[in-house]
């Protein structure tokens, strides 16, 4: 008996040391979360060996997502066209603050494929109860297609509300497709959504198990939340869809989110997303709109880029994105997140502009919904208060808002948190909006919210109790890997 617990420890040790070779020499992680991972194999053998094989493939050389020739002809034709009417300033900005941040759409353009529209109507919701009355109406007023998705969709109370108008749409004729994260709607049973299938709808799961209670790819979620009524209405930000996003849920109480609804061309790149995923999730051949990009006349003249990012491209479009903001700032950014865990890059940018004299404002929760992420929030949060950054704890419930603002002329608002995992292994995406309007309305909802928050003090840092720096030290060394 002692003999095999000694091989079988042996073998752990080896499989380890196997593993440890793989993530330094094949794998080519980054530095830091290279020694995470070696750490966690060599401290928690069996354990760690075990987390490595859920938690760390690597999906970034697959192509999961694939455009047909014609798209990629036609897109890739529009985008020549417009980058090279803004490189020979021939382009006809119709808002000035869009001229101005040239460079941020350029960069877009390159580095992921995004087209600049700028015949939107932007409108912004902070409350799930408006939100989804909205949602809802616009809905039932469909007459051709419905494309929905979702990262969870609760079997509750709203959930099948939701279900049973999308299953009494696709009665009445109109295509209806839902997609849900297999993992973040793991509550959802077939038997919820099967009306809409005898309705003649879709429904397709992202990542599905292929064992009933192991997923392999449950590190990798579809955290986007986008909805697309008859090509011409469009849905994206943080709320996702259950009883707490309407402040129904005594542990969060009033759930403070942002989101949009958006009119123009943008949302033809919100469909084109949502197309995307669904073909890889569905397999069937789903064809986008042949009109690409066409004027629509919506009264309002916002411009608007739609960004996604996700672990099958190294790109990180959504981090870098982030990081052109942060670092182009002259006067104030205002970030509200619920989880704050930035890279080097990220926290070294937002560190520079507050000590360069650019107003930092940071907004958190008061309250955790995952443990380790809050607290290394909270220790990323403490560590830019000595760069003269301002941090407020949100109290009126839990803040779940994804925006960053700068300089009341640009602003972003989506799925992504500004963490590592949402840069690196969430499917996320976001809507940046060039159009001072828009940016002060989001920078006025910031500044009602801290109305509702305390701010966190220097003082009120240094003197938290050792149980918290203790939680702090724990789930900042495993930050990488939350």
């Amino acid at each position: 008996m002692t003999t095999l617990l000694s091989n079988l420890v042996s073998i752990l040790y080896l499989l380890n040391f196997l593993i440890a070779f793989v993530v330094i020499f094949l794998e080519r992680k980054n530095p830091t979360k290279t020694l995470t991972w070696i750490m966690v194999l060599f401290l928690l053998p069996g354990v760690g060996f075990f987390c490595y094989v859920m938690f760390s493939q690597n999906i970034s050389r697959q192509k999961l997502f694939r455009l047909t020739t014609f798209e990629e002809a036609n897109i890739s034709n529009s985008l020549y066209h417009q980058m090279a009417a803004i490189k020979n300033k021939v382009f006809p900005f119709a808002r000035p603050e869009a001229e101005k941040w040239a460079d941020m759409i350029h960069l877009n353009q390159v580095y992921g494929s995004s087209y600049f529209t700028q015949d939107n109507n932007v409108e912004i919701f902070i409350d799930g109860n408006d939100k989804f009355r909205a949602l809802f109406d616009d809905i039932r007023h469909a007459e051709h297609s419905i494309h929905v998705m979702y990262y969870i969709l609760q079997p509750d109370e709203l959930g099948l509300a939701l279900i049973d108008l999308l299953a009494k749409k696709a009665r009445g004729g109109v295509e209806v497709r839902l997609l849900l994260d297999a993992v973040g709607s793991r509550s959802i049973n077939k038997e919820h959504y099967q009306p809409i299938i005898d309705a003649g709808g879709q429904v397709a799961l992202f990542f599905p198990p292929k064992l009933k209670k192991i997923n392999l790819k449950l590190n990798y979620r579809n955290h986007r939340k986008i909805v697309v009524i008859d090509s011409e209405v469009g849905y994206i930000g943080g709320f996702n869809v259950g009883e707490e996003y309407v402040s129904r849920d005594k542990k969060f109480g009033h759930w403070r989110d942002t989101h949009l609804r958006l009119v123009g061309g943008c949302v033809q790149d919100l469909d084109a997303r949502f197309v995307l995923d669904w073909r890889f999730a569905s397999k069937e051949n789903l064809v986008m709109a042949h009109s690409f990009y066409p004027q629509i006349d919506t009264g309002r003249h916002s411009g608007v880029q739609i960004i996604s990012s996700g672990p099958d491209s190294p790109q990180t479009e959504i981090r870098t994105a982030y990081l052109k903001m942060i670092t182009s700032a002259k006067k104030s950014i205002s970030i509200q997140t619920p989880y704050f865990i930035p890279d080097d890059s990220i926290f070294e940018a937002l560190k520079m502009a507050a000590l360069s004299g650019v107003d930092v404002r940071i907004m958190i929760p008061c309250m955790p919904d995952h443990m380790f992420v809050y607290w290394a929030t909270y220790s990323y949060c403490g560590m830019l208060l000595n760069s003269g950054a301002k941090i407020y704890i949100y109290n009126d419930g839990f803040l779940h808002a994804k925006t960053i603002t700068v300089d009341d002329e640009i602003c972003s608002i989506g799925s992504s948190n500004l963490d590592i995992r949402s840069f690196t292994l969430n499917f996320e995406a976001n809507a940046l909006i060039y159009d001072s309007d828009v940016s002060r309305e989001v920078r006025h909802i910031f500044e009602e919210d801290m109305e509702n928050s305390t701010q966190l003090t220097k003082q009120i840092y240094r003197n938290r109790s050792l149980i918290i720096k203790f939680k702090e030290s724990i789930s900042r060394l495993g930050s990488e890997l939350l």
